[in-house]
Parts: C-alpha cells; structure tokens; sequence
C-alpha cells in the first residue's frame, strides 16, 4: 500500500487513498474522541491519563495531536502486545523495525508502525519530550487473556483482546502513577475476533444487529502475492 502511494504511474492514473491510519482524514476525527472521553469524566482534580491499544499507532496519534491542540492531557499510555516495536524505542532510543509476530490481538500485529514517525514530528525528533508524554508497555497473549477474565469478573465487561491489551497498560501505569484518573480505549467490538473472546471466557458473543444482517453475505475477495509489481499490474489494468 505504501509503495502504491508513492508509484508515480499508479498516482497519475488513481487517486489512491485508504481507510487504515496511513491516512492522516482518519486520525483527524479520532482525535475528537480523546476531547469527548476527557470532557465525560466529572472529576477534573486528578491528572487525566489515556491508555491506547497501539499496532500502526494511529489512535495514539490522534490522541497526541489532541493534546497538541490544547486538550489538557496529562499522559498517554502506549499499550502494545509482543509487537513491541515502540516501547522498546522508549526505553533504548533505537526505533528497529521487525517481522510482525502473530497474536490474539492481532490487529496491532504490526512490526514497522507507520504512524512513528508522525510523533516523532510531533515532538520535533526530541525522544526526551516524547517520553514526557508516552509511556510504554507490551503484554504476551496470556496476560491479555487474563486480563479480559479480569475485565468480565469484576465489572460485567465484555472486552475484546485489543481492549484488554488497554486496560493492562493502564493498571501497569497506575501501579507507579496511583494520583491519576485513567482511561482506557475499547477499539473493537468483541464480535470482530468472536472466536478468541469465546474460547477465553466460555461464553457466547451476540453479533450486532447491523452486523447480523451481512455476515452470512457472500464474501468476495482477490487472492494475490504480496509482489508490488503483481498488484501495481492488477491495479493498472482495472
């Protein structure tokens, strides 16, 4: 996709754009969704921290230029599983890029986040100031699993992996930062990835009904290598 972006053959012929957080037109409205959640908490007297479930680092971004904007944001929390790509950025300064790694939450299973080098301009390239900000932490498959037990047992919550990826960076933070009122994000509905949640917590996810209505439609899909120039040729002869 991103050497699509910058083929000049492909942009002469397509106006290319895509749904995923590659495209800064889906970060722009994320970011009103930090400035509701923070204006829902009645209690402004503790310092107000946000936790993001975090693969290509979109939702984190929008968040950060939330705060850039002037919502008073007192720290982010960037939440990852095993793909730990950016925490250990935090912790050594070296941004290295890597093979994903397959995993429950598998929607952040992203080994070169693209969005990194949007907070990095955030921040001017400074890893002081983006520290300042961000805080780190990654979970394997068995404490996000656990976590989501944690999450139905003691508040009646049906949270999907990604979900409780979230809530774990948030109890990890809190542990060292108790002064602070958290939010965490919720960014699926648990029906997406209906078989793990199901397996994990031994029950039944009921489908939306606006999902309901489409699921059983016939799926249509292209099956094709992950060679550019394969893609670039089907593109151009559509």
């Amino acid at each position: 996709m991103k050497a699509a972006f910058l083929d000049s053959e492909l942009t002469s012929t397509y106006k290319l754009t895509s749904a995923n957080s590659i495209n800064i037109a889906r970060l722009i409205p994320q970011s009103f969704y930090y400035v509701y959640a923070f204006g829902k908490v009645n209690d402004h007297t503790e310092p107000i921290v946000f936790s993001v479930p975090s693969g290509n680092f979109g939702n984190l971004t929008a968040g950060l230029m939330a705060k850039k904007m002037g919502l008073p944001v007192h720290h982010f929390i960037a939440s990852t599983n095993i793909n730990d790509i950016f925490p250990n950025y935090l912790s050594s300064g070296n941004f290295e890029p890597q093979a994903s790694r397959q995993t429950i939450s598998n929607a952040m299973d992203v080994g070169n986040p693209s969005n990194f080098w949007r907070m990095l301009e955030l921040y001017d390239g400074s890893l002081p100031a983006m520290k300042n900000d961000i805080t780190g932490f990654s979970f394997d498959d068995e404490k996000t699993g656990q976590a989501m037990k944690e999450i139905f047992q003691k508040y009646n919550y049906l949270a999907d992996p990604h979900g409780a990826v979230g809530f774990l960076g948030l109890k990890a933070y809190q542990e060292k930062n108790p002064n602070t009122r958290g939010i965490f994000l919720e960014t699926a509905h648990p029906a997406k990835f209906a078989e793990v949640v199901e397996n994990i917590l031994d029950l039944k996810v009921d489908l939306p009904r606006q999902l309901e209505s489409i699921i059983h439609k016939e799926k249509k899909s292209i099956r094709m290598s992950t060679d550019f120039s394969l893609f670039k040729e089907y593109l151009l002869s559509r």
